[in-house]
């Protein structure tokens, strides 16, 4: 059973407020619990019971998109008490398959709840990609083979490198 529920995250969003709120000013942190919260709660993905939990994160050129994101999250219910968004800036990655581009990239988690998640986390992708954003492969647990050749057009120019011995489940599903 997961403990991630209207009730807690309410509870949890209002203790993590007023937590903060009492801070005046700046203070000094190591970088690590600055950087890795989590990393400071033993067993934190426990949490979400036994299904676990899907990480959610995509890159997508504007803010606009963002908020339809926020939108779509707001508006399902689908409770997570971890968001990160981060803004990318206008390096290009040398990489064949790269993730990072101008943009804005948005990460949630959300509580495994079979189907109904699936179906949740593929209107997201529909929003994504109508952006012309990606989904991060490296997070990735159930993406299709669509939203992979549209989040990574390298794949043509990367295929010819592929070891024909090595396989992975990700690598058969999205690309078939």
């Amino acid at each position: 059973m997961s403990l991630i529920n209207k009730l807690s995250l309410r509870c949890f969003n209002e203790c993590y407020f007023r937590l903060h709120s009492r801070q005046q000013g700046l203070k000094k942190c190591h970088y690590r619990s600055f950087f890795f919260p989590l990393d400071g709660v033993k067993h934190w993905n426990r949490i979400y019971g036994r299904k676990g939990f899907y990480q959610y994160q995509c890159v997508v050129p504007d803010i606009e998109t963002i908020g339809k994101l926020q939108a779509l999250i707001s508006s399902s219910k689908a409770g997570s008490f971890l968001a990160v968004l981060k803004e990318f800036g206008n390096i290009t990655s040398p990489g064949m398959l790269p993730f990072t581009r101008p943009g804005f990239t948005l990460a949630v988690d959300f509580p495994n709840q079979g189907e109904q998640t699936l179906d949740f986390l593929n209107k997201l992708d529909s929003i994504v990609l109508a952006s012309k954003g990606a989904v991060y492969a490296a997070k990735d647990a159930r993406m299709s083979a669509q939203m992979f050749k549209n989040s990574y057009p390298g794949t043509k120019d990367f295929t010819p490198h592929i070891d024909p011995q090595f396989s992975s489940s990700f690598w058969r599903r999205v690309n078939p």
